[in-house]
């Protein structure tokens, strides 16, 4: 059997907020188009379509996708290079990087792309005029990760979403929690040692190791930084940040030994608020398994690092690698993208994931963290995405809190049971799916419908 695999190390990115399928994802394309021209070109045309359109200026995707025709990367790039975040970005213009100097034209569809919702096409020339390159498709297809127009046909199944690239040498390949879960029976091992034996015959257990404490450390890095930076968000809608003071009220709460039984949620909260505005603020995250929810699996970890027994680095590696089973199975079977499928994509994968690591941690069985996957996803089930002004702030920045508390309610829930549900993953994942299909292109990361019209703040489409 061979398994539509989804490596941590590709599901746990570092790179730069607001979007891992609007920033990171055209970033990486746009790298990918230069490195496949055969000299660098004197000019591109960068034209982006469907909802890489419809909120790309909100979040910063023009941005992204010129900095990446000059060398920048999603691990390399700050908030201090040109063009800075939420800076007007002219349509025609020259950019430069590390790569070097070219001038650019951008074109802004937001007309539906039938491939994907995510779509970049490239075109580009030489200093004499002569084409290099004409009408090359990239799909941003969710979490940071890129497929080419014939990636995207190869990898389609009968699901209507893309499928991860197929890695059939893996010793416990599964594509289905029900497949896990078998795994699991014969074998006698957890989650967490299933995906470590199938990482570790990838990437060697030294790299494997190395990247799991790096995506924990920028995790805890970007919390404590987000804990300390006061200020407004950028992009016009004035969102002040909020974390900080509720760290300096809640610590005051426990200097003053007046701290509340639902104290430790209010943590949970703050370190979800933390990394989300840093996200925002176009700072340095971890794609979890997207920028939008970025905030949630840290948070959860927090939390178990600061309100349960024994925390190590082993239990850190332990979670990430039992969120990441879940992670590749729904980005196998449904969609991490919520150009594709809404924020159920988003935050509800994000909060499964979570809510798997947690129950793990707390000594849950395979059925018991399969359980509390479920629960948690279940319960995202429908969530639309419509950012308000196009800008990945409101709600997104408190979606993940609420993510982050059912999280680890679902675990707790899961963890007092037996692992018996009648409503498996499977079966929520599927459901995720299809109603990702039926869900209306207005409430899926356009900013066309939902909150952001509600709020008389629809997103303003850059006429080029």
């Amino acid at each position: 059997m061979s398994a539509n695999f989804v490596s941590v190390v590709d599901l746990f990115s570092i790179g730069i907020g607001p979007s891992s399928s609007h920033t990171v994802g055209p970033m990486r394309a746009a790298q990918t188009f230069i490195r496949n021209l055969d000299s660098f070109p004197a000019k591109v045309l960068v034209e982006l379509r469907g909802s890489l359109a419809a909120t790309g200026v909100g979040h910063g995707t023009d941005r992204a996708a010129l900095l990446g025709l000059v060398g920048y990367t999603p691990t390399t790039t700050s908030a201090d290079v040109e063009p800075k975040p939420g800076e007007p970005i002219p349509a025609t213009g020259h950019i430069s990087g590390p790569a070097g100097t070219v001038e650019y034209v951008l074109r802004f569809d937001p007309a539906p792309v039938a491939a994907h919702p995510n779509c970049l096409i490239f075109d580009a020339w030489d200093a004499n005029g002569n084409v290099l390159a004409e009408r090359e498709d990239y799909y941003s297809v969710g979490g940071g990760f890129i497929q080419d127009r014939w990636e995207m046909e190869a990898h389609r199944d009968e699901t209507g979403v893309a499928s991860a690239r197929e890695i059939p040498s893996v010793p416990y390949p599964f594509n289905t929690a029900a497949e896990l879960m078998q795994l699991c029976d014969e074998t006698g091992l957890t989650i967490a040692e299933i995906m470590r034996a199938n990482e570790e015959s990838i990437h060697g257990r030294e790299k494997l190791d190395a990247h799991l404490d790096a995506v924990w450390n920028v995790m805890q890095e970007c919390v404590a930084h987000g804990l300390k930076t006061e200020g407004t968000l950028p992009g016009g809608l004035n969102v002040r940040r909020r974390a900080n003071r509720l760290h300096r009220l809640l610590t005051a709460e426990y200097e003053a030994s007046t701290a509340r039984g639902l104290d430790a949620m209010e943590w949970v909260n703050l370190y979800a608020l933390a990394v989300n505005e840093e996200n925002a603020a176009h700072g340095q995250v971890v794609t979890a398994p997207t920028n939008g929810a970025a905030g949630i699996i840290p948070a959860v970890m927090h939390y178990c690092r600061d309100f349960t027994d024994d925390f190590t680095v082993e239990r850190a590696r332990n979670f990430l690698l039992t969120a990441g089973a879940v992670g590749s199975i729904i980005k196998t079977n449904a969609s991490i993208s919520g150009a594709e499928v809404g924020c159920q994509g988003e935050v509800g994968s994000a909060s499964s994931m979570a809510a798997a690591g947690m129950c793990a941690a707390l000594g849950g069985t395979p059925a018991q963290v399969e359980n509390a996957a479920e629960i948690a996803l279940e319960h995202n089930l429908g969530l639309t995405c419509d950012p308000v002004g196009g800008l990945v702030q409101v709600p997104c920045i408190e979606r993940n809190a609420i993510g982050g508390v059912k999280a680890i309610n679902a675990a707790r829930l899961a963890k007092l049971g037996d692992g018996t549900n009648i409503v498996t993953l499977d079966d929520v994942v599927e459901t995720m799916a299809a109603t990702g299909r039926d869900m209306m292109t207005q409430y899926k990361e356009t900013s066309m419908g939902g909150l952001a019209v509600q709020l008389g703040l629809p997103v303003n489409i850059t006429e080029c």
